[in-house]
């Protein structure tokens, strides 16, 4: 058995953004993002936010094809600086069965394991 664990090194592919799911905001997180791309706050939550099912909290929209509304064409994340924390939490906080099969660096922490 390994006594160190493996470390994870994400490789900015995307596969975590693209996967299905909901990214709920913390307060504050909207603010952050609106701010990192210079828009007004109700600009930002109109254009890229939704209330969550249970109409507590934001939580970011998709594309028509599932992946997170912040993912550019080119497979980057426009708030890449001031993501949530749910999105910054990966693969430590949250992790599906779809993605251990798509995400590369995921692979490679479980095939060290």
């Amino acid at each position: 058995m390994n006594e160190n664990p493996p470390i994870f090194h994400c490789q900015k592919c995307g596969a975590c953004c693209r996967a299905l799911g909901r990214v709920q905001l913390l307060h504050g997180e909207a603010e952050a993002a609106a701010h990192h791309l210079g828009m007004d706050i109700y600009y930002f939550t109109d254009t890229y936010t939704r209330l969550s099912p249970a109409r507590t909290d934001l939580e970011l929209r998709e594309h028509p094809d599932g992946s997170c509304i912040m993912l550019t064409e080119s497979g980057h994340c426009r708030i890449h600086d001031v993501k949530p924390k749910q999105c910054r939490d990966f693969p430590a906080g949250w992790r599906t069965e779809a993605l251990t099969t798509v995400c590369p660096a995921l692979k490679a922490v479980i095939s060290e394991q």
